[in-house]
């Protein structure tokens, strides 16, 4: 993907990775500065919106508040309580009563008479004539209670919130006591229907507000369910149910929070004190200011995630003009990649090809003093150079070429004088083999396995037939190749002195004169310690009249088997030709029809192969011959060749490689086809 994309989309791919790597921090930052101005403008929208509806509620309740007081101290009103039963002072009363009836927002008013307890109230709907009393207050009756303790108090006044729920009406009630010198005559004032209140005072609330009006103990006296108002007759904060006190509309974890604030705002009126808490499971940011005037307190509950503080619309052209500054940017990028590095290195590229291909005419662009001039003028000089030692080179290569064909042909006529003498070095190895005498005495009674290593080495047979019988034997050299082949022959030489001087059925007495005379031949003090020239050698006489065979070896051990059963007769560990002489003992075995008898050098057994390139080994071998030894000879023989080459696999030939097999004859034997000593050919 990366090839494909080229220099300028790599470049745009990593300007594009690099803006958006430090996009993601500054995402972080703007949002977080953008959710800091969003609580910021939150709250001073929580706090002008509660400002303003501090206002709204001071404004209607002020002034009826201050016409109920000038109700209660005029002097009409105080010379009437005085002398309630006075005609003419009730006259008067009613007079002046009528127009602050018509000031008050309600249209009514009420006034009680302190000495008798008599209530009286006036409304558009029940007009007080000759001031009959609505009904009279009693200490007795706990519905009154309210009165008693207003003028028990030192309060001059008292605004409470009556809800008849029975009737469906809710009132503010603006009570100010009437008094003379100190003395107390009654209690005076108007009312503010509360259900026109709340709406004036709810009117339009937008999305995620929620206006109310406490009073100092947190009892509620204004809220847009009116379930939740306190409407106890006096004194509210004792007598308001769990919902109706603004601390138990909070979590459990801010109510003490709710109640330090509300103390705080009656501390320092004219100030707005924040908290933030969690209504039915939900964040809100209370703001909350003291009315003293009325001795109430204005409560917002703001939901910022619903509040409209921020307009959506400027972050969208915030994000818009990010994109289109980043994609600006990013084609701004790419042509100047184009035009200040692409172009540039694609005429560079032109050139360099043209050179390549051995037109040094072509001359690279160097007029530029940037770093690509600067390449250009150094691939120039490259190039130069690079046409200089082209012509010197062509002229050397010349020479050399020559000077090669002609050591080219000097090794090959060496290489072939080499092959030719290594060719007739085999063909001489493979006459000392006794093939031939093997055929004629053993016919298909044998079976040889000859795999040199190189074309000629160091491993041979051996077959001499006598009178008596037959002489048998594998010989293992030591080396390869050439040196070994020439082992091989000063071997034979002595295997057949070694026969000359000693009879042939006493295997035993040929490996000691061999090991005498290559003693005598290669003596050890004149040899460089490097040079081996040990040999392993197994023999075998075969007596078919007798029905016997004697075997000695030395590190070539005898294997016999019928395939159920396998003997082993075990050669003595010394080779001929080690430092210390071994002492070589003939051991017997009857010659058994039906049987195999095998001789192997240890190039098939120490052949590497298998999944771990182990040896071959005999526990392998043995198996092998005993799976074979039913079969004819030479199937033995094709049987060994493919166990070994499939066990070897991949690896190269280890050592020189002979196996000879033989069984006996079911005639007499082999005396019968030739009465004298069979010289090898």
């Amino acid at each position: 993907m990366a090839a494909l994309l080229g220099l300028r989309g790599k470049s745009v791919v990593t300007l594009l990775l690099a803006c958006l790597l430090a996009l993601i921090p500054a995402a972080l930052i703007g949002w977080k500065a953008i959710d800091d101005i969003h609580r910021h403008f939150a709250r001073a929208y929580a706090e002008n919106y509660t400002l303003l509806h501090m206002q709204r509620i001071v404004a209607p309740v002020t002034r009826e508040l201050a016409l109920s007081r000038r109700f209660a101290d005029s002097v009409v009103t105080r010379e009437w309580l005085e002398a309630p039963d006075d005609a003419e002072r009730r006259a008067r009363f009613l007079e002046e009563a009528e127009g602050f009836r018509g000031q008050f927002t309600s249209r009514a008013y009420f006034i009680i008479d302190h000495d008798s307890g008599a209530y009286f109230f006036s409304d558009p709907d029940q007009v007080t004539n000759g001031m009959t009393p609505t009904y009279h207050l009693s200490r007795d009756e706990p519905d009154d209670a309210w009165y008693f303790d207003l003028m028990a108090s030192s309060a001059s006044h008292n605004i409470n919130v009556n809800i008849d729920r029975a009737l469906q009406q809710a009132m503010i009630w603006l009570n100010v006591k009437v008094q003379e010198n100190g003395r107390l005559l009654g209690l005076a004032g108007g009312s503010i229907d509360l259900s026109d209140f709340l709406d004036h005072f709810m009117r339009d609330v937008p999305a995620g507000i929620l206006p109310m009006v406490v009073d100092p103990r947190g009892a509620i006296q204004a809220h847009p369910d009116t379930a939740h108002i306190a409407w106890s007759s006096f004194n509210t904060a004792f007598g308001a149910e769990d919902g109706q006190r603004l601390q138990y509309l909070v979590d459990d974890d801010h109510r003490a929070g709710v109640t330090q604030t509300l103390q705080e705002a009656m501390r320092r009126p004219g100030t707005i004190q924040h908290l933030e808490v969690a209504i039915e499971d939900q964040p809100r940011l209370l703001t909350i200011g003291y009315i003293p005037e009325l001795q109430w307190l204005m409560v917002t509950a703001l939901d910022t995630s619903l509040a409209q503080v921020l307009e959506s619309r400027w972050l969208w052209t915030l994000v818009i003009a990010l994109t289109l500054i980043l994609g600006t940017l990013l084609l701004a990028f790419a042509y100047a990649t184009e035009r200040l590095i692409l172009a540039p290195l694609n005429r560079l590229k032109a050139s360099a090809q043209a050179i390549a291909g051995g037109d040094y005419r072509s001359r690279l662009p160097t007029g530029r003093d940037d770093e690509i001039g600067a390449l250009s003028q150094a691939f120039s000089r490259m190039a130069n150079q690079v046409e200089r030692y082209t012509r010197d080179l062509e002229g050397q290569v010349r020479e050399r070429t020559q000077a090669l064909e002609a050591a080219h042909a000097k090794v090959a006529a060496a290489h072939q004088q080499l092959g030719d003498s290594i060719q007739y070095a085999s063909i001489i190895q493979r006459a000392i083999l006794p093939d031939t005498q093997l055929d004629r005495h053993l016919s298909h009674h044998y079976g040889v396995l000859w795999k040199p290593r190189d074309t000629v080495g160091g491993d041979f047979y051996v077959f001499r037939a006598t009178e008596r019988g037959y002489l048998l034997g594998v010989v293992d050299c030591a080396g390869h190749g050439v040196p070994g082949a020439m082992m091989t022959m000063l071997a034979r030489a002595l295997i057949d002195q070694a026969i000359a001087h000693h009879s042939a059925d006493d295997p035993a007495a040929l490996l000691t004169e061999i090991d005498r005379r290559g003693r005598e031949l290669l003596p050890a003090e004149r040899l460089p310690s490097s040079i081996a020239t040990n040999m392993d050698l197994g023999l075998v006489w075969v007596d078919p009249q007798r029905r016997e065979l004697t075997y000695a070896g030395a590190k070539i051990d005898l294997y016999a088997s019928d395939g159920e059963e396998l003997i082993r007769l075990k050669a003595n560990k010394r080779a001929l030709g080690h430092r210390r002489p071994g002492h070589y003992t003939n051991q017997s075995l009857p010659l058994q029809a039906g049987w195999s008898y095998t001789l192997c050098s240890d190039g098939f057994l120490d052949q590497a192969g298998g999944s771990h390139g182990f040896g071959f080994g005999n526990p392998r071998f043995e198996a092998l011959l005993k799976a074979q030894a039913g079969r004819p000879l030479a199937e033995q023989m094709r049987a060994f060749e493919a166990a070994l080459s499939a066990y070897r696999g991949e690896l190269p030939q280890r050592d020189d490689i002979t196996l000879l097999a033989f069984r006996a004859e079911p005639a007499a034997g082999p005396a019968s086809h030739s009465p004298t000593e069979t010289q090898p050919d």
